[in-house]
């Protein structure tokens, strides 16, 4: 995998796959699972998938963990998320 692939580097202001950059007449779509890369279409996205899938996978789960493990608001009944099931 080549080190310009990574997410944090990606100019999201331009198609990851093309260089596309974002114009009225292009819009550029999130990629679905890791939201870090943009695309000008699904057929881009498909192209650049191999280049992308670990940096994809390893940036949903961390996503995914987010929201999972993410401290509900405080509330009267208590801190406990599980204390507070109906």
């Amino acid at each position: 995998m080549s080190a310009d692939t990574g997410a944090g580097e990606e100019n999201t202001s331009c198609c990851a796959s093309c260089g596309n950059a974002e114009v009225d007449d292009i819009k550029l779509k999130d990629c679905n699972d890791c939201k870090s890369v943009r695309y000008c279409g699904d057929k881009r996205q498909r192209e650049h998938r191999p280049n992308q899938v670990q940096d994809c996978e390893k940036r949903a789960t961390e996503l995914r963990d987010e929201i999972l493990f993410t401290q509900p608001e405080s509330s009267h009944l208590g801190d406990c998320p599980i204390c507070c099931l109906p």
